[in-house]
């Protein structure tokens, strides 16, 4: 590979980079049907006929940065998922992430403002399964795994929602630690449910 071809390959790659972080920042700002190319192109820096030569739709680079985002996950992490004590672990790392003054993560942002579009939402699903789901469900012993793993991520979402988008004052005012105690036997009865084998 001669330089040209080494430079030319390294400035594809931090246009990609630079198109990515834009995107991620606009749909987590106003979601899939409130953003358009040229506003993602003007905030990487490039023309939007650039941005289709790249990802050749909205739909594609949609999907590529949730994906991404779903690679890279805070609460629904592997080593909290494969943890001997999955439940707390899940339950601080929830709660740490919603405390007061913590910035809301991106693809979370992505998925709640992307929820209603007609075109988002398939994409958001599809790679809500092949993602957190897939994992955690896969990581669950005895019975129903795969809808006790979906209950995981709506008592994990729902929980986002209600404390660190509105608000709500019982739990954006309580003690860490009490909601840490409370989330960790809900989360503990779907994960290790009465009569599993690994259930205490």
């Amino acid at each position: 590979m001669d330089q040209q071809e080494g430079v030319r390959r390294r400035d594809a790659a931090a246009t990609r980079e630079a198109i990515l972080h834009s995107a991620r920042k606009a749909f987590a700002r106003s979601g899939y049907d409130g953003v358009g190319v040229r506003e993602i192109a003007a905030g990487a820096g490039v023309t939007a006929m650039l941005v289709n030569r790249y990802f050749g739709s909205k739909e594609q680079l949609f999907i590529d940065v949730l994906d991404e985002c779903m690679r890279q996950p805070r609460v629904m992490s592997d080593d909290n998922i494969k943890s001997p004590t999955a439940a707390r672990d899940l339950a601080t790392a929830l709660v740490r992430q919603t405390e007061r003054g913590a910035p809301p993560l991106d693809g979370f942002m992505i998925m709640l403002h992307s929820a209603s579009s007609a075109q988002a939402a398939p994409y958001a699903r599809k790679l809500v399964e092949e993602h957190h789901h897939r994992t955690l469900a896969q990581g669950l012993d005895g019975q129903l795994a795969p809808q006790r793993a979906a209950l995981v991520l709506s008592l994990v979402s729902g929980f986002q929602v209600m404390r660190q988008m509105y608000g709500l004052s019982a739990l954006a005012d309580a003690d860490s630690e009490t909601l840490i105690d409370l989330l960790t036997p809900l989360l503990e009865q779907l994960i290790h449910p009465l009569g599993s084998p690994t259930a205490g």
